[in-house]
């Protein structure tokens, strides 16, 4: 190593210490940002000291942010902030000002600095986007109103990020002996700023136009980043944060054409200079100054994380959300967070921080992020006891049902099969378990018993003994299971319809042997590729005519598949097999269309009118 050139070697130490890192950190639940900055530490002067000077690294790594901040920009078109304006300014404000204001305060009154003490509180204010909406996802929260709060608070975040960097100079400013340079500095920025936001009015949307022409993906792309590091470079000129140029820039092009260009161009920069950002900042942290004082670094976690848990909880007080989905909203946005990293960078370096304060705050900040999945595990168990505290409770079946048909499950399919058997004047017994889906159902005059029909003396009580069909139409592919040996082994005289949710459910279902049984996005599919055949051209009859004959074949291929689904050498050979024959034939069939239009043979002219 000792000829090689130093960019190639650094360049190998990076790489290498992300590519093991990151992986390890998202398969342990931690997120890839913790995984960045475990390889930072790793490679570092606390580390194996691998690499002599962090600092010209950070520089070059500053520029993943600028980049981070421009993709925001694209993201946040005007017209969308408008709409969002509400919940977004409104409880997005409360959290992270009225959090920076109680941290700010707690810190003023133990005697620091009020700007050490405002830009510590605006930091430690943050929560972390990736892993905040990651968690509520996992979790099947986001439609609800905990997630659409979740969202509407990270995402003023994201915007205060700018707001928040160019506040810092101003502190310096401030800090400063009052001769009148503030000003004056104040008006450059001023005019920087309606320099470039008139100027990408006018000459950014006509600039690209004219460089699209060239039809060159490279200099789209190169045209793309000199316009980031210019709108950068003139903000870093009047001594504001690059970021807010870059941010400034991309909202200007958020509603333009190029838009989903520039994003699929710049992405790959972003991802890649931003994680090396976050690799220099755990190079960075001075494990000195935490190992000679970690009962302040744990008084700073726990003192931050009270304070944001505090300003959350009375929030969660005023917003409709329900009281279940109260704890996974609180610890998701109490945690620290990336762009946290970033207000500490920039602060330090603006000399607005020393470095041991920032290399507190940084593992204050990280320490919060390791903690969020145990936090995480109590939030749970707490909503799963408020939830079984609010439930709404409904009666169940009990009066015996008599109707020929029983619906289990009155979801998006049991509802079609209930109301297509309805129309037809066909009784039918419907059973589902969720309590809002019976409400709904009942409010729009279905007649639905709550009830679980995965229990046997339930299934007694809706006619099961004296009921010729049974339609297992759950959406759980486990309680479906547990219905049908239920059925098979009490009510053997029973006719079940089944919902399949996927291949392997199919499966399973025919290994009870349940013979009718239906995926329920096949069907819907077929008739979709229909349409675009007939859209590219094809008579619809012709259409019809290839999505049948493909629909013979695929439940043909299924049952051949069926004998070898737990082999899986054997089943993709039987796929591939059944694939190869499909296309043969079809191919077959056009060479016969095409000889027969090439003689001039006329076939009988099909309908073109039926869907």
């Amino acid at each position: 190593m000792e000829h090689a050139p130093a960019w190639l070697t650094n360049s190998l130490i990076y790489l290498a210490a992300a590519v093991i890192a990151v992986p390890v950190s998202r398969a342990l639940g931690l997120g890839a940002i913790l995984g960045y900055l475990a390889a930072g530490i790793a490679i570092g002067p606390w580390g194996l000291k691998l690499v002599p000077n962090v600092q010209d690294v950070l520089h070059f790594a500053e520029f993943g942010v600028v980049l981070m901040l421009f993709l925001v920009g694209l993201e946040l078109e005007p017209r969308r902030l408008w709409n969002l304006r509400r919940p977004i300014f409104g409880w997005g404000s409360v959290q992270l000002f009225g959090s920076a204001a109680l941290m700010t305060g707690i810190g003023v009154a133990c005697g620091v600095d009020w700007r050490i003490a405002l830009v510590a509180s605006l930091a430690l204010a943050d929560s972390s986007t990736a892993t905040g909406l990651r968690a509520m996802a996992d979790r099947n929260l986001m439609p609800t109103m905990s997630g659409s709060s979740t969202l509407s608070v990270l995402l003023l975040q994201d915007v205060a990020a700018i707001p928040v960097l160019a506040l810092l100079p101003l502190l310096v400013v401030a800090g400063a002996s009052s001769n009148g340079g503030g000003w004056l500095a104040g008006a450059k920025a001023v005019g920087v700023i309606a320099a470039i936001v008139l100027g990408g009015r006018l000459l950014l949307r006509p600039a690209l136009r004219w460089i699209a022409r060239s039809e060159s993906p490279e200099i789209f792309t190169a045209a793309a980043l000199l316009m980031v590091v210019a709108t950068a470079f003139l903000m870093h000129s009047v001594g504001l944060s690059m970021a807010l140029g870059a941010f400034l820039a991309g909202v200007l092009l958020a509603e333009s054409e190029y838009r989903r260009e520039l994003e699929t161009d710049i992405e790959p920069f972003k991802g890649l200079l931003l994680g090396l950002f976050f690799i220099a900042i755990g190079m960075t942290i001075d494990f000195a100054v935490v190992m000679r004082q970690p009962m302040l670094v744990a008084a700073i976690v726990l003192g931050f994380l009270a304070a944001k848990v505090l300003v959350l909880w009375l929030m969660t007080r005023l917003m409709p959300i329900p009281k279940a989905e109260r704890p996974v909203f609180i610890v998701v946005l109490a945690q620290g967070g990336e762009v946290g990293f970033v207000v500490l960078q920039t602060a330090l370096g603006a000399r607005l921080l020393d470095g041991p304060t920032s290399s507190l705050l940084v593992a204050a900040i990280t320490l919060s992020m390791l903690l969020t999945p145990l936090m995480m595990l109590v939030a749970d168990r707490w909503s799963a006891r408020l939830a079984a505290g609010t439930a709404r409770t409904l009666d169940e079946l009990s009066e015996p049902q008599s109707a020929p048909v029983i619906i289990a499950g009155f979801g998006r399919y049991g509802q079609i099969i209930g109301r297509l058997l309805n129309a037809q004047g066909v009784a039918a017994t419907v059973l589902d378990h969720d309590v809002d889906m019976v409400e709904a159902a009942r409010a729009f005059g279905y007649k639905v018993h709550y009830g679980d029909a995965s229990r046997l003396d339930l299934l007694r009580t809706a006619g099961a003994q004296s009921a010729r069909v049974l339609v297992v139409a759950v959406d759980d592919k486990e309680q479906s299971l547990r219905i049908v040996d239920l059925a098979r082994e009490h009510f053997p005289h029973l006719e079940l319809v089944a919902r399949a949710r996927d291949v392997t459910h199919w499966n399973q279902l025919r290994d009870r042997g349940v013979m009718r049984v239906e995926r329920e996005l096949f069907e819907s599919s077929l008739r979709s590729g229909r349409t675009v055949l007939e859209v590219l051209g094809s008579p619809p009859h012709e259409a019809r005519r290839q999505a049948m004959r493909f629909r013979r074949h695929n439940l043909a291929l299924f049952e051949q598949m069926h004998p070898h689904y737990k082999d899986r050498r054997r089943l993709i050979a039987v796929v591939k097999e059944g694939r190869q024959q499909l296309e043969e034939q079809m191919a077959r069939e056009r060479q016969e269309a095409a000889e027969r239009s090439r003689k001039g043979e006329e076939r009988t002219p099909g309908w073109d009118s039926e869907r």
